[in-house]
């Protein structure tokens, strides 16, 4: 039993396990590249979340999504091993900053990770025609009320500028107002509402998107990290080869 364990912890602790499953994960997404324009399937893979889209599309066709999520999970156990084991030998260095940058960059990566199985399980993404006084009723249970809609156009009638304002309802109480323009979004309660576009004539209308994306903290903290633990890990190079 201690052999077999000791085997795992040998396959996980080598980097030659990193770089074969990094090469694998390489070829199993550069054939997906090639067969996703080719199967209408996947034109909806970005409108539900990846799982419940795995569960209604046949394997023939998803094969390499699977394989692709266990060489991940290989990989995220890959990386986990191989920094708590790095932290062990290297804990009484001098350098201890220098020792830590990678792990920083490595734990970024795993919440990075950690995002996109957060949105592949609970994601949610739709796209709704609203009208000034449309009434919606939002994935958490909330309704959403479109009550004007104001465009500022010029005289030569292009559109400078537009405005969506809006409010949450629960029970048909209000419980927030807010407003919708372009590149400035509303959140509330996990939801983004964002404005896409806009028709002036005959009449007003608009193109909203609602969005739920459980990940979307875990990436920005992950790429964060990742971020702070390559620059620091670079600025400490730099200074270490200048002496």
């Amino acid at each position: 039993m201690k052999t077999v364990i000791s085997k795992i912890f040998s396959f996980f602790l080598s980097l030659r396990t990193a770089i074969w499953l990094l090469l694998a994960l390489l070829l199993m997404l550069l054939y997906g590249s090639f067969i996703m324009p080719s199967k209408p399937e996947f034109s909806s893979i970005n409108s539900i979340p990846l799982f419940d889209w795995l569960r209604e599309n046949p394997t023939g066709i998803t094969w390499w999504l699977y394989g692709s999520i266990i060489l991940l999970s290989l990989l995220t156990a890959n990386t986990i091993i191989c920094s708590i084991e790095s932290l062990i030998k290297k804990r009484q260095h001098r350098k201890w900053l220098l020792i830590i940058s990678p792990q920083i960059i490595h734990i970024g990566f795993l919440f990075i990770l950690l995002a996109h199985l957060l949105d592949a399980a609970g994601s949610f993404k739709g796209t709704a025609v609203a009208y000034e006084g449309s009434v919606f009723v939002l994935p958490n249970n909330l309704t959403l009320k479109v009550k004007d809609l104001q465009i500022d156009i010029s005289p030569t009638g292009y559109i400078k500028d537009w405005t969506a304002n809006i409010e949450y309802l629960s029970d048909g109480k209000k419980i927030k107002d807010d407003s919708l323009r372009p590149n400035s979004p509303s959140f509330y309660k996990g939801l983004g509402i964002y404005l896409k576009d806009i028709r002036p004539y005959p009449f007003k209308a608009v193109l909203l998107e609602v969005s739920k994306e459980p990940g979307a903290i875990w990436a920005l903290i992950g790429g964060i990290l990742f971020m702070a633990g390559t620059i620091t890990l670079l600025m400490l190079k730099i200074k270490k080869e200048s002496y």
